[in-house]
């Protein structure tokens, strides 16, 4: 796979969405994506375990990462094509997303631009969703930019909201669903389907995966 995306994942938790990446494309031929390496945001968390397991270097964020220069340096040095957020929980900071524009996207466990900002992940989400009284949930893939839940949106995959639902159960099924999203958004960057445009739109540039559950952001789209 000489010429493999590399794709470096930052998480915060147990990582089950980096597992899902790792499964489904990591050094799989037909995807042509690798996981070039995975940042944690603090030790001991699963994800860092996860990637350790199948030999992808791992690294930890230091308590003080001035202007995020640290982080800068070792996604640079990763030589990733992509940057993902997978359950990673501190704000980017603003000279790394200006690197990474248009190379750098993030998983949210509702549908954006509801139910996101400061605040706003794991359990905190699904339990505004179920207050709110809303009938669908799902899950969203954007565009990172120098706001929480705020670039352009990739991807959406709804998830009904059910009768005598709490947040755990909601949580549940929409885990699921982002595990099968992000793998695909994923692949399809690496396929070139999809770009950042000059107006901070998503572009999709040819077809959109064989998921019809899936909800595709184009507002430009050049076919």
């Amino acid at each position: 796979m000489s010429e493999s995306l590399g794709v470096a994942v930052l998480a915060s938790g147990s990582g089950t969405n980096l597992q899902a990446v790792i499964d489904r494309l990591h050094l799989k031929d037909e995807s042509g994506v690798r996981v070039a390496r995975v940042v944690g945001s603090r030790a001991g968390i699963g994800a860092l375990e996860r990637a350790s397991s199948h030999g992808i270097p791992t690294y930890v964020l230091p308590e003080r990462d001035d202007g995020g220069h640290w982080l800068q340096n070792v996604l640079e040095a990763s030589g990733a094509g992509l940057v993902v957020l997978a359950g990673w929980l501190k704000l980017i900071p603003p000279d790394v997303v200006r690197s990474f524009r248009g190379r750098m996207i993030n998983i949210h466990p509702a549908l954006l631009p509801a139910f996101g900002g400061p605040g706003m992940y794991g359990r905190r989400v699904h339990e505004a969703v179920l207050d709110s009284g809303a009938k669908i949930s799902g899950a969203t893939v954007h565009f990172v930019d120098e706001a929480y839940d705020h670039g352009a949106i990739i991807a959406q995959w709804p998830v009904p909201v059910l009768a005598g639902d709490d947040a755990d159960l909601l949580a549940r099924r929409v885990l699921a669903v982002e595990h099968r999203l992000l793998p695909t958004v994923i692949e399809d960057f690496a396929a070139g389907r999809f770009e950042l445009d000059a107006s901070g739109r998503t572009a999709w540039t040819g077809a959109w995966c064989s998921g019809n559950e899936f909800t595709m952001h184009s507002e430009t789209r050049a076919d």
